[in-house]
């Protein structure tokens, strides 16, 4: 390192503090990067690399970006998960000797941002912590630093639990100790797409007492002080506005996993992980960009307490009769900025004038909305009233100090009003009587010389000069002008009296504005002890804004406000899905009833693809969800349970990130649900076994179906193509088939969309193939096949689906042996398999009961034989109907 030279020596003893950060190192006008972070920044903002002579042989690679244009690329650097250091002079360089001093005044990463294009209005920008306790419990610590918000939690159900909070405040960057273990470090950054970062100190320093002052235990303090360590040390400042901490427990609120939360989009969609077509998409009527964060929360964490429930849902009921109100209360929201991120902004000391003068604007509003809840002669929302405060301390001094169209910058000057600081009106008055007495100057010169383009003007350079081209020169009179510049065709000139003004306007124009830098900061100082008490509005505001928002959407969507049962009892009439509904715009919407109670715990749906299945089992969900969060639900009448839990296994996707098939993913989201379920959950499963072999997938589909009729008892919506399990109807009493409806007529198939009691009758998959515009002679083939196998009798068809159903029906006897003997039981589910062939899908045997028990031909016994022989678990379909094929010709012989 002594080969370099000392301003390269100074970048590489920085650099080692900030190995995992882009040094933004300030030469000049320029913040320069160099070595691999030149070679790396280059790349990844398409800049010119180039190279510096450093004191060794080989030239170092070298690349910048002008400071004042810096911010546009430090963010994309930290959109693609990066961090960047931002190293700056911090000693005069006039006044220095050497090398001018240098610190990092600021560490930038992912979840640290409070400003620029990464941070979205309506989103929260989290910073979480993970510490590991190792006796099976994690401390969970996060806060959005752009608004104070602070939350921490203990999770003791595991690392899956963990994973799964983690994806539900969609945090952007995750500190934790450098031992954490790499394989869950490596899942966090996969699966969540999180930057890691690293803080081991985990003491409570005395700056942190005000902000965990709400909790005394151990864990919890240790956990969030972690976080608290790593924002001080990388901020390098004073975080004045972070909330004291708020303590949460994850059984407070209804428990959607991470899965269920993608299957169910709530927040954003499978396919295009966008907003829209979101039930966050529909919901959001918000006004403002707090109540769209806020609305964003209250999805994630739908409520459990009936009492909390009722009385969000009667502020939404009471909003929507009072129209007129409610219109006048968005006109006045659409007028708040986001006062939390502006009391951020003070506190992080990057506020401005023109955002203290949007934060005046803001206050000024609250009066008026006081106002017109006060017309609505409601307790709950007259309630609310106490707690909109409009600071009137705060918008009165901004209104006194600050003018109304300040420039962006503060060390320009011209954003404090006349009257405010009377040192500053002097400074004012004497530049603006100098520029008069400039202004009086040139006309008088024009008139003692007679020279009429004559001008008196100024750059930075010169300062204050008469100017008067070649040609006019000659009528100047002597001795009173002083060269002070030539240009190609004109002199510039100084006079003893123009000299001395130019020294009093530059030194009160100078004065002026640092004067007005320094009053700034004394404005922001004492806007920032009411911190407090704006966040305090802020959720007020933010809260009223998600009410109104939900009575928006309730009358517009004619959405009905729903009871709840306390014997579980649920029934939707006339329910629909609230996206597709939107989506589909004047299309005519099927609605659907659903009901279930005491009697009817599981519902096996069956019917076609393409008619609906999915969408009724998610309109149940997103209905009992919308419910649990103080909406009214898109139905006729709704009377629902409280869910603690939804579960779903909805869609077929590979877990490419983790190597995890499509079914794997399958059975890793059943297992979560069958674990977890209580009998007061919701259960979706959606096709379960399609992804193995048939005996495989029917097992599986019956052995869940029977786990949860037994064990759990959760309110459960199955679907299924294998109709063979419908008969299990017979065997669970609180099981109940249902299907989806469809009719043919002349060889198409109407899709009905409507959900009718019993089994359905066929699977129409040929007929869907069709939709998909498959070729004809495809078509027609498989015609020609499905008519072949429904015709041959006693013979066992590709799948073997009867003779799979009869053998589970073996083991759901001897599963419910207390229910009658298991033989006569088999008998019974024989005879009934028999007797219900129109209810089941394309059955593989019609009489291979019968054929077990009559006294064959010697040839016959010895197809048969060969039939027993044959195993079918190892045969492809084809092989399969080629076996049989050749066991009939025999059986023709």
């Amino acid at each position: 390192m002594e080969q370099y030279t000392p301003m390269m020596q100074q970048y590489l003893k920085i650099k080692a503090e900030y190995m995992d950060a882009f040094l933004f190192f300030r030469l000049g006008d320029f913040y320069e990067m160099f070595f691999d972070d030149a070679i790396k920044a280059s790349q990844e903002l398409e800049i010119t690399l180039t190279a510096k002579n450093a004191g060794v042989e080989e030239k170092v690679p070298m690349c910048g970006v002008p400071y004042h244009s810096a911010q546009g690329y430090i963010e994309t650097l930290v959109e693609r998960g990066y961090k960047v250091a931002i190293c700056e002079q911090v000693e005069d360089p006039k006044t220095s000797k050497g090398v001018v001093k240098r610190e990092v005044i600021q560490l930038i990463t992912p979840g640290t941002m409070m400003e620029g294009r990464s941070l979205h209005d309506k989103e929260n920008n989290y910073i979480a912590t993970i510490t590991d306790f190792l006796d099976d419990t994690f401390g969970l610590a996060y806060t959005d630093l752009s608004t104070g918000e602070s939350k921490v939690t203990l999770l003791t159900d595991g690392w899956r639990e963990v994973v799964n909070e983690l994806a539900t405040i969609h945090t952007k960057e995750i500190v934790v100790s450098s031992q954490f273990p790499i394989d869950k470090q490596s899942e966090m950054k996969e699966r969540i797409n999180a930057t890691i970062s690293y803080e081991e100190e985990t003491d409570v320093a005395p700056q942190f007492a005000h902000i965990l002052s709400s909790t005394k235990q151990e864990k919890l303090q240790k956990t969030a002080a972690r976080l608290l360590h790593y924002l001080y040390r990388s901020q390098k400042r004073s975080l004045d506005h972070i909330q004291p901490l708020v303590m949460y427990q994850v059984h407070q609120y209804m428990k959607i996993d991470y899965f269920s939360k993608r299957n169910l989009e709530l927040t954003e969609t499978i396919r295009s992980k966008g907003k829209k077509g979101s039930l966050l998409w529909l919901l959001d009527e918000t006004m403002t960009a707090m109540g769209g964060r806020l609305l964003k929360q209250w999805i994630d964490r739908p409520l459990l307490s009936k009492h909390a429930i009722e009385e969000r849902l009667h502020q939404v009921e009471v909003l929507k009769e009072h129209y007129f109100e409610r219109q006048e209360l968005r006109e006045r929201l659409k007028q708040v900025y986001d006062i939390e991120r502006l009391a951020g902004k003070v506190a992080f000391g990057n506020v401005n004038a023109r955002d203290l003068v949007n934060l005046k604007s803001t206050l000024k509003q609250i009066p008026e909305l006081i106002q017109i809840l006060q017309n609505i002669p409601d307790e709950t929302l007259q309630n609310r009233l106490k707690d909109l405060d409009p600071v009137e301390e705060v918008s009165s001094l901004i209104e006194t100090a600050i003018l109304d169209n300040p420039p962006l910058s503060v060390k320009e000057g011209n954003m404090i009003r006349d009257g405010y600081n009377s040192q500053l009106d002097n400074y004012r008055y004497a530049t603006r009587n100098g520029k008069t007495w400039i202004a009086e100057l040139e006309k008088s010169e024009r008139e003692i010389t007679g020279i009429k383009s004559l001008k008196v003007g100024y750059n930075r350079v010169f300062g204050y000069y008469i100017e008067v081209t070649k040609a006019n020169l000659h009528l100047l009179p002597e001795g009173k002008y002083e060269r002070k510049q030539t240009l190609t065709n004109a002199e510039r000139f100084i006079t003893p009296e123009l000299k001395e003004k130019e020294s009093l306007i530059l030194e009160a124009e100078e004065k002026s504005i640092d004067l007005e830098y320094d009053l700034f900061l004394q404005i922001r100082e004492h806007v920032k002890k009411y911190i407090p008490r704006l966040q305090n509005l802020a959720k007020k505001v933010s809260e009223l804004d998600c009410l109104q928002c939900f009575a928006t959407i309730s009358e517009e969507r004619r959405y009905v406000k729903p009871t709840f049962s306390d014997d579980r009892k649920l029934a939707i009439v006339e329910g629909r899905h609230p996206v597709v509904e939107k989506v589909m715009a004047i299309q005519a919407y099927v609605p659907n009833d659903c009901f279930m109670n005491a009697d009817r715990e599981l519902l096996l749906i069956t019917g076609p693809n393409m008619s609906g299945k999915s969408t009724f089992m998610r309109q149940v969900a997103l209905t009992a969800i919308l419910a649990q969060i103080g909406c009214f639900v898109p139905a006729d009448q709704a009377i629902l349970p409280i869910f603690d839990q939804i579960f779903t296994r909805i869609g077929a996707a590979d877990d490419l990130i983790s190597g995890q098939s499509t079914f794997m993913v399958e059975m890793l989201e059943a297992q979560n649900a069958i674990s977890h379920a209580t009998e007061n959950s919701l259960i979706l499963f959606d096709e379960i076994g399609r992804g193995t072999s048939t005996y495989d997938g029917m097992a599986l589909a019956q052995a869940m179906i029977e786990y949860i009729h037994e064990k759990i008892g959760a309110k459960t919506l199955f679907s299924t193509h294998y109709h063979e399990l419908t008969i299990l109807q017979d065997s669970l009493e609180k099981l109940v088939n249902v299907h989806v409806s469809a009719v043919e007529r002349n060889g198409h198939v109407v899709f009905l969309h409507k959900i009718k009691e019993g089994a359905a009758d066929k699977s129409y998959g040929i007929h869907v193939a069709k939709l998909a515009d498959l070729p004809q002679e495809l078509i027609h083939r498989a015609e020609e096949i499905l008519s072949q196998l429904e015709n041959e009798k006693n013979y066992e068809r590709a799948d073997g689906s009867e003779l799979e159903s009869i053998r589970l029906a073996e083991q759901s006897a001897t599963v419910n042996h207390e229910k009658g003997n298991a033989q006569e039981k088999v008998a019974a589910q024989q005879e009934s398999v028999k007797s219900e062939k129109s209810e089941a899908q394309l059955s593989f045997f019609d009489d291979a009961i019968t054929l077990a028990d009559t006294e064959f031909a010697s040839k016959e016994k010895k197809v048969l034989q060969e039939l027993k022989s044959i195993n079918l678990l190892e045969m492809t379909p084809l092989q399969a109907i080629n076996a049989i094929y050749d066991l009939q010709k025999k059986l023709k012989k």
